[in-house]
Formats: structure tokens, C-alpha cells, sequence
């Protein structure tokens, strides 16, 4: 069974692929584990969005942007599709950011989401 797609469910801007790259590079971290884009339920808004360092389970997808290892659950493709995550350095929001076309409304922290 291929479980790699061809084409990137969602997009990283430049400024997200220089801070994941940089946390990769960080002393200790585990070579093996691939970036986890996902959702789960929760937030604000009903939905909340995953982005951390994970190993991959029977139900991923595989993907590689820039170089970096990536998976997402097959079933949260229908929720992320076309979405751009961003690095943020400003002094009151700094962290990673989601644009998300699927998303009917967002909350104020930009972490939730609801379809």
C-alpha cells in the first residue's frame, strides 16, 4: 500500500520552514519522527489544529515539503486541504499561524476553527 502523495495537502511560507528546520536541527531531537499536521477536536470554534513531531501511524499519509518528512491522518485532508501554515515573530504573536480555506469561522488565537 503507497501511502505518499504526490501533491502537499497544505503549504508552509518560508518563515515556518526556516523554524521547523531549526527545531529539527536542535541537539536530541528524534530523526525518525515526521511533522504531524492535523486536527482535533476542541477549541474555541469546535475544531483545534495539531503541528508537532510524531511517529507515523497505519492511517498517514506521507508528504514532504522543503526537505521536511511530513504525515497527516488520511481523514484530516478533508479539513486542511489547501491550508498555509506561517511562522510568526511579532512581539505580542509569536508562534505559528493557519490560513485555512475550509474554515467558516475562526476564533481570535487563530488556533480553532470550525467547517
Amino acid at each position: 500500500m503507497d501511502t505518499t502523495i504526490a501533491n502537499s495537502p497544505v503549504s508552509l511560507t518560508a518563515g515556518a520552514v526556516k523554524e521547523i528546520k531549526r527545531l529539527m536541527n536542535e541537539p536530541g531531537f528524534d530523526k525518525a519522527q515526521y511533522l504531524r499536521v492535523g486536527v482535533k477536536g476542541g477549541g474555541c470554534s469546535g475544531m483545534s489544529y495539531i503541528l508537532g513531531f510524531d511517529a507515523k501511524e497505519g492511517n498517514d499519509k506521507e508528504f514532504e515539503i522543503e526537505s521536511i518528512p511530513c504525515i497527516i491522518n488520511k481523514s484530516h485532508e478533508l479539513y486542511l486541504a489547501g491550508m498555509e501554515i506561517d511562522w510568526s515573530e511579532g512581539l505580542d504573536n509569536r508562534g505559528f499561524t493557519f490560513s485555512n480555506p475550509n474554515a467558516s469561522s475562526t476564533c481570535g488565537c487563530g488556533t480553532s476553527f470550525a467547517v
